[in-house]
C-alpha cells in the first residue's frame, strides 16, 4: 500500500512538470534500484507524450532491464515503425538483439537506419563501431562505403573503412582509404594507420614509399606515444619482410621498450593464477551436454597458430569459426562470486555464452572460438558443455616468442608480449596449464604442433576431424577464402601454408640474445 500511494503521490507531483523532468525523475528511481517505481513513471509519461521518442526509448530500456525482452523489443519495433530514423531506439534494439545472440537481426535494424536517408558523420561511425563490436565487418564496411560513395570526405569514416577492408581481406581498398585520410587529416597518423599499412603485403625492399612514411610519422612533432609505438613496429616488420634483421630488432627494440614502460600486466599475478587452477578441483557437475551441437576452443599461447587452424577447421560447411568471442572471461568473473555447488547461475552462464557462439546460426554442427587464452578456463567449459572439444595449439616457444615480441596489440591483456621475460613466463605457465589439462581431460583436450600443421597440414586436419567428429567431404574440402580476420593474422592466413617461420627466431639471435633464455620446447 505505501509503494502504491508513493507511485501515486510522484505522479500527482509530475502533473505539472515538463519531459525532461518526467524522465529525470524516472532515470533517479531507476539509479536507487526502484524498477517499479521508474515503470510507473515511464508509462504514465508514455500516455501523455506519446509522440517523445525519448520516453519510449527510457521505458523500452527499462523492459529489457527487467529482463522482460519481448515487450523492449516489441514497443521499439513499434516505434521505429512510425520513426524509421530515430538513432536512439535503432541502437537500443540493435544492442537487446545482440544479447540475445540475434546478430543478423541486430545489423538488419542498423541497416535500416542508413535507409531512410543519409546521416551525419558521428552516426556512421556509431554504427561501423558497433557492427564492428558484433563480429559484423562486412555490414560495417558497406555503411563506410555507402556513406563514401554519396561524397563523405570525413577522413575519420575513410579510416574506418580502411580498418574493415584489413578485416575483410580487401588490401588495395585499404591503402585507398588510408591515403585518403592521411591526406585529408594531420591526426590520422594516431589512427593506428601505420601499422594497418605494414601488414597489406611482404615489402620487396625499401624503396617502398611505405618506409618513407613511417619515417616521417617518426619525425613529427607532439606524436603521441601511442602512434610512436605502433610505427615503430611497423617499421620493424617492414625491415623483417626484407630481411633486414638487424634494423628490424633496432626498431622493435625501441617499441618495445616503450610499451613495457606502460605495462599493466603482472608477472606474479600470472604465476599465481597458474598455480591456482592446477591447484583448484574440478566443478562439482557437469551440466547436460547441448544437444545438435558442439563447442570447439582453441587454445594455447597467442601466436602458435590459432587463427590457422581455426580457418582450416571452417572449411567444412557444417563448421562456423566465430573468432575470439571474450565471453568465457566475463562468465568467469561473473560465476567467481557464485556458490559452485549451485546449478542456476551455471545454467544461466552457458545459455548466454551459447547465444552468442551459436548465433543466428541454425545450420552449423560445430562452433569455433579462438580466443587463446580461454586456455584458463577449461574446468569451467568442461562443466558447462561437456562435449566440447579444447584444441592445443603449440609452437616452438622462440618463434613464438620473437612473434609475440614482434606485434603490436591494442589489447591490453598482452602487455606480456613487449618483455621477453614477460613472454617466456606466459608460455611456461600455458604450457603447464596444457599438461594438467590433458591429464584431467585426456579424451576432450588435444595438442596440435604448429610445425607438424604447416609442414602437413592434410595429415593434421585429416586425424584432427576425425577426432572432432567432422565427417570428410567427397571430393576434399580445397581451400576458401577466410572470412574476416580481426587478429594480426589477418594477412598471413590468407597465404597458402607455408614453413617460412619455423626457426625464424636464428635469425635474431644476434640481435636478441635474450631468446636463448626461453626452453626450445
Amino acid at each position: 500500500m505505501t509503494a502504491s500511494l508513493t507511485s501515486t503521490t510522484r505522479l500527482a507531483a509530475l502533473a505539472q512538470a515538463s519531459e525532461q523532468e518526467w524522465l529525470e525523475s524516472a532515470r533517479a528511481l531507476i539509479l536507487r534500484g526502484d524498477l517499479d517505481g521508474a515503470f510507473a513513471i515511464f508509462t504514465a509519461a508514455a500516455a501523455r507524450y506519446p509522440a517523445s521518442g525519448e520516453v519510449r526509448v527510457g521505458l523500452a530500456g527499462l523492459y529489457w532491464q527487467m529482463q522482460q525482452h519481448v515487450e523492449a523489443e516489441a514497443l521499439l519495433r513499434d516505434w521505429l515503425a512510425q520513426r524509421p530514423d530515430h538513432v536512439g531506439a535503432t541502437f537500443l534494439l540493435a544492442g537487446l538483439l545482440r544479447e540475445q545472440g540475434r546478430m543478423q537481426a541486430a545489423a538488419e535494424a542498423i541497416r535500416k537506419l542508413f535507409e531512410h536517408g543519409r546521416q551525419d558523420a558521428d552516426t556512421v561511425i556509431q554504427a561501423v563501431e558497433t557492427l564492428d563490436d558484433y563480429g559484423r565487418p562486412q555490414d560495417a564496411a558497406t555503411i563506410c562505403e555507402a556513406a563514401i560513395a554519396t561524397g563523405s570526405a570525413d577522413p575519420r569514416i575513410h579510416a574506418y573503412a580502411g580498418m574493415l577492408g584489413i578485416q575483410l581481406g580487401e588490401f588495395p581498398r585499404v591503402r585507398e582509404r588510408y591515403n585518403f585520410a592521411l591526406g585529408h587529416s594531420p591526426e590520422a597518423v594516431e589512427w593506428n594507420i601505420p601499422i594497418g599499412l605494414s601488414g597489406l603485403q611482404r615489402y620487396r625492399d625499401s624503396s617502398h614509399p611505405d618506409f618513407a612514411l613511417f619515417h616521417d610519422v617518426l619525425s613529427r612533432p607532439g606524436l603521441s606515444d601511442k602512434a610512436r609505438i605502433t610505427t615503430l613496429f611497423a617499421l620493424g616488420k617492414a625491415h623483417d619482410d626484407i630481411a633486414d634483421h638487424a634494423q628490424a630488432a633496432r626498431y622493435l627494440h625501441e617499441a618495445n621498450a616503450l610499451a613495457h614502460a606502460a605495462s599493466t600486466w603482472s608477472r606474479k599475478q600470472w604465476n599465481r593464477s597458474i598455480e591456482a587452477r592446477v591447484a583448484d578441483r574440478p566443478y562439482p557437475f557437469a551440466l547436460p551436454a547441448p544437444v545438435g551441437w558442439v563447442p570447439i576452443f582453441i587454445v594455447g599461447v597467442p601466436r602458435s597458430g590459432t587463427t590457422l587452424l581455426a580457418e582450416l577447421i571452417a572449411r567444412h560447411p557444417q563448421v562456423r569459426n566465430q573468432g575470439e568471442l571474450g565471453w568465457l572471461k566475463i562468465l568467469t568473473q561473473r560465476l567467481a562470486l557464485m556458490n559452485r555447488n549451485e546449478r542456476g547461475p551455471f545454467e544461466q552462464a552457458a545459455s548466454v555464452y551459447a547465444a552468442q557462439l551459436r548465433q543466428d546460426d541454425h545450420h552449423a554442427h560445430w562452433f569455433i572460438d579462438k580466443q587463446p587464452l580461454n586456455l584458463l578456463h577449461v574446468d569451467l567449459i568442461m562443466a558447462l558443455w561437456p562435449n566440447a572439444r579444447i584444441i592445443h595449439c603449440q609452437r616452438h616457444a622462440r618463434d613464438t616468442a620473437l612473434s609475440l615480441w614482434s606485434q603490436s596489440f591494442h589489447d591490453r591483456a598482452h602487455d606480456y608480449a613487449y618483455n621477453l621475460g614477460d613472454i617466456g613466463a606466459l608460455i611456461r605457465g600455458c604450457r603447464r596449464l596444457a599438461t594438467h589439462w590433458n591429464a584431467r581431460y585426456p579424451t576432450s583436450f588435444r595438442t596440435v604442433l604448429y610445425e607438424d600443421l604447416v609442414t602437413a597440414p592434410e595429415d593434421i586436419m585429416a586425424a584432427l576431424n576425425d577426432w572432432l567428429g567432422v565427417p570428410a567431404m567427397d571430393p576434399p574440402i580445397t581451400a576458401q577464402e577466410p572470412h574476416a580476420i580481426s587478429t594480426a593474422s589477418t594477412w598471413q592466413v590468407r597465404q597458402p601454408v607455408h614453413t617460412h617461420s619455423i626457426g625464424r627466431w636464428r635469425d635474431y639471435v644476434p640481435y636478441l640474445p635474450e631468446l636463448l633464455r626461453i626452453p626450445e620446447r
